[in-house]
């Protein structure tokens, strides 16, 4: 009341031309008012201490009005917003952005219904545009990001991953003719092995394979109210969203006009660029726009494709598919594998696992990070070097409450640890995050025969791996002079270690695990994956095992690879210094990781890409100036090495890059850049981005009249470090003679001695894998 009382109705003229009309507390304007600017806006609604606050209606001589909520004299709450043009948006607001769930109807008749975040689409969404077309999804930073489906209004679905607007990672992609394709996308075209079952075949289940398993699908059900018109198939279709709009925030409300400009509108996806399913030049086996008789209907075609282009295929009858247990999901992470060497991974307990680890390591970093820094003396290293702590569920002093069970932790070394991710130059708070942030960690199934479960960090940036105890006792031996070497050549192949910790659950059971970084955490995606250690023994895999994620072995790699001399010289250089370590340290069994990035032909990339999408990134050289600043074409068909320049490259460091940037002969022994016309420019270390020309080998066997290879050789960028160091010789050898003890398959275990063993690895390496090239 005495509110009230204080509050006066008048009429306020001031010297710039506005007008006031309503109640007034002391000078501002206080409850129910009409405000008049000089140029013709009118704000009519509440005010509370001379600002906009409450609910009211604002109009702008342009023809733009917003109604709704204010707050502090800015658009906050929800309201609606009618542009000039006839835009239309209601929805949530924040500080004059759109913010939360809204609804915007643009000029062109696309409307948009989902999230936003401070006026850019961001989170799960829907997008019509004015043809028909139709995308459901997430966004980020107002472009498609995630995983969605896109419905042409021919017919056509894709659901997949996005990124920046384009079809990148796994995805499905139903044609309206019935055709379905599985496979991998790269920056939106066809990248690595897939399916294509034609029109009237049988076909895998959809809802196992395109089944969003995020929370976010049931508000994506639930926005998808029709599903879009079938109309007549054409064979040509988009594969691309061109996705440029981004939302504008508007200008902060004043006491003059202010207008809101209308976000982008996204371009139309199936005004893109056409792509084919194939290459024009291939034959018509490969057009997936036939209808095959029924007699041929139970046929499926095995693909593979780099940057759009179909280099290989396989012709299969459906019955000789490999098929996957029927609770799998095609495109979740590989499951774990039962029967593993400790009972406790199977259903919850595995989400226990995974939160006490991430518990644990927030805690152990949390609490290092603050010390000094400072040498590491011998007393940091060793089992007794360690940090331990209870995490009762119901939190303690130190500890924080928790959803998961009881569990002791130990952290070993953690002052070791602490130094060597300062000296592979790895952010403390991003290490926390990547592991330890909300998305979790997911489960990945063991590429080899230990039975150690791994997971991976939602970013890719890290793996965790069990270990068994002699596992644990030899990191800990070896841990002094590995932190030496590391520490003496940034070059190594060696993989980085970041953490060694321990959980113990109730009843005893012990679970100790390893930090490292990932090796295929890349800028490119990884077509094939190779385990190699300098062996014919048991170094296969068997057909019906290999998958687009499969890691063969040595008697699968098809090919030889051949590099810049100088490239050649640095990396058996390391590889040396790094056998030398492992042999000093007694150990055996390790392998070449090897990642490979095939490059598409450039002569064929024409056909399936527009000449406006093969430019190069502003950022980097035109190919003109690359030729004047003298670089040299080392490969044929479009691999440039190029002078190192720091600002056209990442510099950062990541989980697995280390070292300095590598000197090639070809251009006169200098620092290199790979640069990828149309893709991107990349600084060239060992082990990370080493452009090399593979050449396929001549099989003594026949090759199957129904599979297709299209070309022998290949622009390659190689990936590479020296994994499994933890298999120490003493150990090897008890295992290898409790084996025939059992009456095990002696052939099963392999054991040599670490001279013999690194001497065999080395001349595997320089004979098979990179050999010296022929001299005429």
């Amino acid at each position: 009341m005495e509110d009230s009382e204080r509050c006066r109705f008048e009429e306020k003229s001031f010297s710039n031309g506005d007008v006031y009309i309503g109640k007034i507390k002391g000078m501002l304007p206080h409850g129910k008012g009409k405000y008049t600017w000089s140029d013709g806006a009118v704000y009519e609604g509440d005010w509370v201490n001379g600002k906009m606050t409450g609910k009211g209606l604002i109009t702008w001589p342009t023809g733009a009005k917003y109604e709704g909520e204010f707050s502090g004299g800015y658009l906050h709450g929800h309201g609606t917003f009618t542009h000039s043009t006839g835009c239309i948006y209601t929805g949530g607001w924040r500080m004059d952005a759109h913010h939360g769930i809204g609804r915007k109807e643009y000029s062109n008749s696309d409307v948009y219904e989902g999230l936003w975040k401070e006026g850019i689409r961001e989170g799960c969404g829907r997008y019509s545009w004015e043809n028909g077309n139709t995308y459901i999804g997430n966004w980020k930073s107002g472009k498609i990001d995630g995983r969605g489906v896109m419905k042409w209004a021919n017919g056509d679905i894709f659901d997949g991953c996005w990124l920046n607007g384009l079809k990148h990672g796994s995805g499905v992609y139903r044609f309206a003719d019935g055709g379905l394709y599985i496979g991998t996308w790269s920056k939106g075209l066809k990248d690595g092995k897939g399916t294509f079952y034609p029109a009237g075949s049988k076909q895998p289940s959809l809802k196992k394979l395109c089944s969003l398993n995020s929370d976010d699908s049931r508000l994506l059900l639930n926005m998808e109210k029709h599903t879009a018109p079938k109309q007549k198939f054409t064979r040509s279709f988009s594969e691309k969203i061109s996705v440029s709009g981004r939302s504008k925030s508007s200008r902060q409300i004043s006491h003059r006009t202010s207008s809101l400009d209308a976000n982008c509108i996204l371009q139309d996806p199936a005004g893109g660029c056409i792509c084919r399913d194939s290459s024009p030049t291939l034959s018509q086996t490969f057009n997936e726009s036939q209808s095959e008789a029924t007699s041929v209907n139970s046929l499926v075609y095995e693909r593979e494709y780099m940057q759009g282009v179909l280099i290989m295929e396989r012709i299969r009858n459906y019955s000789e598919m490999p098929h996957k247990n029927k609770r799998q999901n095609k495109y979740s992470v590989k499951q774990v594998k039962k029967g593993s060497w400790i009972d406790i991974f199977g259903g919850s307990r595995s989400y226990y696992l995974k939160l006490n680890l991430q518990l644990g390591i927030r805690y152990t970093v949390g609490k290092i990070t603050p010390v000094p820094a400072r040498e590491v003396r011998s007393s940091d290293f060793g089992d007794r070097a360690r940090i331990r702590m209870y995490f009762p569920k119901e939190g303690s002093q130190l500890t924080p409450p928790h959803c998961s069970i009881d569990f002791y932790w130990k952290d070993y070394c953690p002052m070791v640890f602490r130094n060597l991710r300062e000296m592979f130059k790895l952010d403390a708070a991003e290490y926390m995050m990547s592991i330890c942030g909300d998305s979790g960690l997911r489960d990945i199934s063991s590429p080899g025969k230990s039975g150690s479960i791994f997971f991976l960090s939602q970013d890719d940036r890290f793996v965790i791996k069990t270990l068994k105890k002699y596992e644990l006792k030899v990191m800990l031996n070896m841990l002094p002079k590995y932190y030496h070497h590391v520490g003496s050549y940034e070059n190594t192949l060696i993989t980085k270690f970041f953490g060694l910790h321990r959980i113990t659950l109730r009843g005893g059971k012990k679970v100790r695990f390893v930090v490292m970084g990932n090796m295929f955490c890349t800028e490119l995606h990884i077509h094939r994956r190779y385990d190699l250690k300098g062996s014919t023994q048991g170094r296969y895999t068997k057909e019906d095992k290999i998958n687009s994620n499969t890691t063969l072995k040595d008697l699968d790699l098809k090919y030889e690879f051949h590099m810049d001399k100088k490239l050649r010289e640095s990396l058996f250089k390391q590889i040396s210094l790094d056998c030398m370590f492992l042999e000093s340290q007694h150990i055996i069994d390790y392998s070449l990781l090897l990642g490979l990035h095939f490059r598409a032909p450039e002569n064929l990339k024409a056909l399936v890409e527009p000449p406006r999408l093969m430019q190069l990134p502003h950022s980097l050289p035109s190919e003109d100036d690359a030729h004047k600043q003298g670089e040299q074409l080392i490969i044929p068909k479009g691999l440039l090495l190029v002078a190192h320049e720091p600002s056209f490259v990442n510099t950062a460091p990541g989980p697995h890059i280390r070292g300095n940037t590598l000197r090639a002969y070809s251009i006169g022994d200098k620092q290199v850049d790979l640069l990828l016309p149309g893709t991107a420019r990349l600084r060239v270390q060992l082990g990370v981005n080493m452009p090399a020309q593979a050449t396929r080998k001549l099989q003594g066997d026949k090759v199957e009249e129904s599979e297709v290879e299209l070309f022998e050789v290949y622009d390659v960028v190689l990936y590479m470090g020296i994994i499994d160091i933890l298999q120490e010789y003493t150990v090897k050898k008890k295992l290898e003679h409790a084996c025939k003890s059992l009456q095990y398959d002696p052939m099963t275990i392999s054991v040599v001695e670490p001279k013999t063993y690194a001497e065999r690895f080395i001349n595997f390496m320089e004979k098979k894998v990179f050999p010296e090239p022929e001299t005429s």
